[in-house]
């Protein structure tokens, strides 16, 4: 079979490898639709791959092609997405059904080869099935649906909360969304790309500007600032803005791995403990039963049409176009939002 395979930073090569074998309790997955990730970038072409060789991606949804041995309740041809988390299932954090936090966990697509390949073995465990109302775009949106569900569920999001999100990227838009459907308020989206914020407009949301997003959200607030902040950027700069747009007693969750040290100034610890503010930090997806409410949760707001994946996906590229894809991200020369891979063509999105 044909895979992307990452030899070393930026020795991205599109290639023959064997195709992988389900072992018992495993399913062969054909991949229809992968996401990028912004962590896939220097996986790919920096230094941050766990080994090489390596196969990335973990935002996956295709068909269940061939079975292995002991697998129960999943047929040849069935249509699903794919949890990537392959939890160890004995520390303290798995008995308890914490699977985010498991102390000996593998990874599809960062600690074991991914999605980037016309086939990806995965325990049938990790499989969700999609109903005909879910495309495989949709489907390969499932995962970092989940993300955001889990950390907005860690958070809370209370009947008429002002809801701030800190970076309209896909995560951002997706949060956007999310807390609608939850029962925010208001939602304000703050992000420095025009493009960005149209597309957050477009889903509910009050667009903030730049270095003007403190004394938009203060103004439109009557001077109290949000209950919640979400942060998805992933930026220091962000991440250090956050606690300045929480209300006295606000929550604010973060969801963005910084790319360099985060300082926070005296005045925001001193906002911090004067105003009694809660930080919730989270990451993944997960909770019991396996992989998790988030999962089905985010499943169902697609399959109702009330959450819209389409609007946030930009750009659409084969497995052979993989460093090109990679390269326009990190060059950042043109807008873009979500990148998907697509295999079979347009015409196979839909199944």
């Amino acid at each position: 079979m044909k895979a992307v395979v990452v030899h070393g930073p930026g020795d991205i090569r599109y290639e023959d490898v064997p195709l992988p074998s389900p072992g018992p309790g495993e399913t062969l997955i054909e991949m229809r639709a992968a996401g990028v990730c912004s962590s896939d970038l220097p996986r790919a072409l920096g230094d941050a791959a766990y080994f090489y060789p390596i196969v990335l991606g973990h935002e996956v949804a295709g068909e269940v092609a061939e079975l292995g041995k002991e697998v129960k309740g999943v047929r040849v041809g069935d249509r699903c997405a794919v949890a990537p988390l392959l939890p160890c299932w004995r520390c303290e954090w798995c008995q308890r059904g914490r699977y985010s936090l498991c102390d000996d966990y593998s990874y599809l697509g960062s600690r074991a080869h991914g999605a980037y390949a016309e086939y990806i073995t995965a325990p049938v465990e990790n499989l969700v099935p999609l109903p005909p109302q879910v495309d495989y775009e949709a489907g390969a949106m499932l995962e970092p649906t989940a993300v955001i569900l889990h950390g907005l569920g860690r958070a809370g999001v209370m009947p008429g909360d002002d809801v701030a999100v800190v970076g309209a990227g896909p995560l951002g838009l997706l949060a956007i969304q999310l807390a609608r459907i939850m029962g925010a308020g208001r939602v304000f989206a703050a992000d420095l790309v025009v493009a960005k914020l149209e597309v957050a407009e477009s889903l509910g949301a009050q667009a903030c500007l730049g270095e003007g997003v403190a004394a938009a959200i203060y103004k439109a607030t009557l001077g109290r600032g949000v209950d919640l902040v979400v942060e998805t950027a992933g930026t220091a700069k962000a991440q250090e803005s956050c606690l300045d747009l929480a209300r006295k007693g606000g929550r604010v969750l973060y969801l963005g791995i910084p790319e360099r040290e985060v300082n926070l100034s005296r005045s925001a610890m001193q906002r911090l403990v004067r105003e009694e503010l809660t930080i919730y930090g989270a990451w993944n997806s997960y909770s019991a039963p396996f992989p998790g409410y988030e999962w089905h949760a985010s499943l169902t707001y697609m399959a109702r049409g009330l959450l819209q994946t389409k609007p946030l996906i930009t750009h659409r590229f084969t497995l052979q176009q993989a460093r090109e894809a990679f390269v326009m991200m990190k060059e950042e020369e043109e807008f873009f939002n979500k990148v998907m891979f697509i295999e079979g063509g347009e015409d196979a999105i839909h199944g």
